[in-house]
């Protein structure tokens, strides 16, 4: 039980962990010939993570039978909120420099941008309802099918990251793969819930 009360403030300051990187690396001038762009990647990056660690939350109790690690999935959930827009607010302050014009013309011109703010828009409402008293308005069944949206979020920070890359496509491929595998781990579990009605 007093594993259970820890594992919450446990992950919370786990999940603080990148941020707290770059806020020390900022400070010690280690983050590179260009800090910008460093600090857009990893955002960028732990954004994706954190959406594929929270889908895999309930296939990892499903597989490991640990109830208590679905206590934290909400927590995960807004942390990918937390770093993607942390990375937007990097674009649009840092690199944009708020010129509303250029950032449209970015998003209609270069496709990768396109999937990343498509990915964003779809987080909003995620995180918009992410409250118990939200879920009791919207009432179970529509908030999991509204929370379905995050596979689309995830697939779409995919094609983001890989559209973004040029020359090294292994690593967005490899969080492609990932997302695939915990979308057949999900269909499987739907069509054995369905197979026992």
């Amino acid at each position: 039980m007093r594993g259970a009360r820890l594992l919450k403030p446990l992950i919370f300051a786990a999940a603080l962990g990148p941020l707290a990187y770059l806020a020390l690396g900022a400070w010690q001038g280690r983050l590179g010939a260009n800090p910008i762009e460093t600090v857009t990647r990893s955002t960028g990056l732990w954004t994706l993570r954190f959406m594929l660690i929270t889908l895999a939350v309930t296939p990892a109790r499903r597989l490991t039978g640990w109830n208590d690690i679905v206590r934290v999935r909400r927590m995960l959930g807004l942390f990918a909120f937390f770093y993607g827009s942390l990375h937007l607010v990097t674009y649009v302050w840092l690199d944009q420099f708020f010129d509303l014009a250029a950032i449209a013309k970015d998003v209609v011109k270069r496709p990768f941008i396109t999937a990343g703010f498509s990915a964003y828009a779809l987080l909003v409402p995620l995180a918009i309802t992410s409250t118990s008293g939200m879920i009791r308005r919207l009432g179970g069944r529509w908030w999991r099918r509204l929370h379905r949206l995050a596979y689309a979020a995830a697939a779409l920070g995919v094609v983001h990251y890989w559209w973004l890359v040029k020359l090294d496509t292994q690593p967005p491929r490899n969080y492609g793969i990932l997302l695939a595998g915990l979308l057949l781990m999900r269909a499987a579990t739907s069509w054995r819930a369905r197979r026992q009605i």
